[in-house]
Order: structure tokens, then C-alpha cells, then sequence
């Protein structure tokens, strides 16, 4: 059992609250446990300059803690975002771009802002998940609009982080085991079960091919709840 008291295959508990911010075009307040992250999304009617021309629209991200989001204040990052950030708004841009069809929201600009308002780990994989909320609820409302003739949503898809701790596999660590962890590793899947991207590292002793497949294996079922969850608060 793990200090948490969740089984090792146990997630979080997992909040979602749609619409939580009323100006952005899609909005979404995700809660992992004591991790929280407001996720908006904005919507403009512009693509970057290199992207002109080639009849497809495109999906960005802007990801940042709050000051006080962490057990000890950390300074804002006023001037450029941290690298760690940047790693971060990266992948969480790529996890979004690969569940929808940019060649169906041509000309138009997504920008997704992931703003961590606790941290108790996993805040990557939890912007991840409730990002695609506010992504569905802001095509949503282009398509009531009349702004986009179809659903350019191709699959769900969400993250999760997975861990070997004391020797045990382990899903969607706090902050206490994944700062103890031996091997730590974030899955980015879809609906269908394919693979968007994966992040591990080991801490010291190299890990084998039986222990990834084990995190994978725990990964693959907790991002089906995820996803499952998804689907109940978006009602589709």
C-alpha cells in the first residue's frame, strides 16, 4: 500500500470543472488529487507566418506555476519561461495537435494557457488531460457559431505519470513519490490506445524492458479512466 493509501494502480482523484473561466472560448479546471491547473483556451483568427498558405490551422501552448503553487514561493518567470516551461508548453502543444485534424481549423490559432495553481506532482500530465477539455469546449462553441463546419477532434487523448518506487510500479504519483522515485516516466496516449509520446529516465540503476512494460501497462488502463472521465463531464 502506498502512503497515500491508493492501491498501485489506483489514480487520483480526478476533478473536472468545464466553463470555469467565462471569457476564454474553452475552459477547464482539472484537479489530480492536490495537483489543480486552470486550462484556457483562446482562439484567434490568425496561424504563425510560417504556417501561411498551407491551409491548416494550429494549436500552441503556454504553461506556468503560480508563485505559491509549490510548497516554497517560486519567482515569476517575468522576462522568458524557464526551460523546464518551455519542455513543457512543448509537449502539451504536441499532445493536442496529434488528436485533431489541423487541415479542419484552417486559418485559425489555438493557444492553450495551463496555469498551475497547485502542485503535488504530475501538473505536466494534468494540463495535458484538462487542456483537451477546454480544447473540446472552445471547438464546441466555433462550431454553434458556424466558425467550423465539422468537429475537427479526431481522437480523446490524456496523460499520465507512472513511477517505480521502492521496487513497485506505480500510477499517477503525488510529489512525495515521484521526488523518491527509481524510474519516472510520463505517458501521453489516445483513445485508441497509440502513443503520442513518452518521457522516462531512470534515477541510478538502469531499468529493463519488464519494468517498462509494466508502466506502460498501468499507464494504458489509467489513461482509459482518464479518458473515461472525459467523456462523462463532456457528455459525448
Amino acid at each position: 500500500m502506498r502512503q497515500s493509501g491508493r492501491a498501485n494502480n489506483q489514480i487520483r482523484e480526478i476533478e473536472f470543472i468545464p466553463h470555469f473561466n467565462p471569457y476564454a472560448e474553452g475552459s477547464c479546471l482539472v484537479k489530480f488529487g492536490n495537483t489543480h491547473v486552470v486550462c484556457t483556451v483562446s482562439v484567434e483568427d490568425k496561424v504563425p507566418a510560417w504556417l501561411k498558405g498551407q491551409e491548416k490551422g494550429w494549436i500552441t501552448a503556454e504553461y506556468a506555476m503560480l508563485p505559491r503553487a509549490a510548497q516554497t514561493r517560486i519567482p515569476r518567470e517575468t522576462k522568458k519561461p524557464s526551460g523546464r516551461s518551455q519542455e513543457i508548453q512543448r509537449l502539451i502543444g504536441r499532445s493536442l495537435r496529434a488528436a485533431v485534424d489541423l487541415t479542419k481549423i484552417q486559418e485559425l490559432c489555438f493557444t492553450v494557457d495551463c496555469d498551475v495553481l497547485q502542485a503535488d506532482g504530475g501538473t505536466r500530465t494534468a494540463s495535458i488531460t484538462g487542456s483537451f477539455i477546454a480544447l473540446y469546449l472552445a471547438i464546441q462553441k466555433l462550431m454553434s457559431e458556424g466558425k467550423l463546419a465539422e468537429n475537427p477532434i479526431r481522437e480523446f487523448v490524456a496523460a499520465v505519470s507512472c513511477d517505480i518506487c521502492d521496487g513497485e510500479a506505480v500510477t499517477d504519483v503525488d510529489y512525495e513519490e515521484d521526488s523518491n522515485s527509481q524510474v519516472d516516466m510520463n505517458f501521453v496516449m489516445t483513445e485508441s490506445g497509440k502513443i503520442v509520446e513518452i518521457q522516462g529516465t531512470a534515477e541510478g540503476e538502469p531499468f529493463s524492458e519488464e519494468e517498462f512494460g509494466k508502466l506502460l501497462s498501468l499507464a494504458k488502463t489509467s489513461i482509459a479512466q482518464l479518458i473515461a472521465k472525459q467523456h462523462e463531464v463532456l457528455g459525448v
